[in-house]
């Protein structure tokens, strides 16, 4: 039986990875992050280790006794944890002081890296999740009107050049204007603070960075963040075709109809 190594990071994509992949007959050994992760693992995987952000090498380790040579990384991961662990200088993730930066491509070429040297390689996922790469078209019964269509417009290319320079893959907009920018704190914070503003009925516009390494941070959208836009006074999501997670579908177009809002894949 092959067997497949899983990080995981926090939310439901590496759960729905490990029950997709096992429909597939591949065995698959979770290295779950602590405090992160899913407990849902359990079920899913044949097999959990879970291991603390400063058990790097704990983790090499396993891989080896595991007899994993291929791995995914999915799931989320706060940077923040990784700041205040590289700060305390605990454990082997004090390595992440030699990264050129700490921008999530270095961060994560550095990961591959180590990988590599214990004779595993990183692949991507989509063999057994592309069906939640969503195509393009209007997924909600509300269609956008003319200012919310530039508003889209705008807002793509905007986020693209944010993507590009590796800031974050996330603007929020409103009458072709930008209302906030993403960075570290994530999607579903930045529509939070733009709420702070005062500023209502803003269309969300999540991208992929152009060079999208697809074995590392693929964006994911679920109905939590279409929860949150609801939630502070949204109005629009746009994402970017067939570069992306689009978690439990069903689920976000139910919620977005529910409150009156759009879906658009673009």
């Amino acid at each position: 039986m092959e067997r497949i190594g899983l990080i995981a990071g926090g939310g439901e994509i590496p759960v729905i990875f490990a029950r997709e992949a096992r429909k597939k007959g591949v065995k698959v050994v979770g290295f779950a992050i602590k405090g992160l992760a899913s407990a849902r693992l359990e079920g899913a995987c044949s097999k959990v280790h879970w291991l603390g952000t400063n058990q790097i090498m704990k983790g090499l380790l396993l891989l080896v006794v595991e007899r994993i040579r291929r791995i995914v990384m999915l799931g989320k991961i706060d940077k923040s944890i990784i700041y205040d662990t590289i700060k305390k200088g605990e454990g082997e993730l004090i390595r992440f002081k030699e990264t050129p930066d700490k921008r999530d491509y270095s961060i994560l070429d550095r990961v591959t890296e180590e990988l590599a040297k214990k004779g595993v390689k990183v692949i991507d996922s989509l063999e057994y999740l592309s069906g939640l790469l969503p195509s393009k078209g209007i997924l909600t019964k509300r269609r956008l009107s003319p200012k919310e269509k530039e508003d889209v417009s705008f807002g793509f290319k905007i986020a693209k050049e944010i993507a590009r320079l590796d800031i974050g893959q996330t603007i929020l907009a409103k009458d072709r204007s930008v209302v906030a920018v993403e960075a570290v704190e994530g999607t579903d914070y930045t529509i939070k603070r733009a709420a702070k503003l005062g500023i209502k009925e803003f269309t969300v516009v999540k991208v992929s960075r152009p060079k999208q390494d697809m074995r590392w941070d693929v964006p994911v959208v679920g109905p939590e963040t279409v929860k949150t836009i609801i939630d502070n006074g949204g109005k629009v999501l746009a994402l970017e075709e067939k570069r992306m997670f689009l978690v439990d579908k069903e689920a976000c177009v139910r919620l977005a109809d529910k409150n009156d809002i759009s879906i658009v894949v673009v």
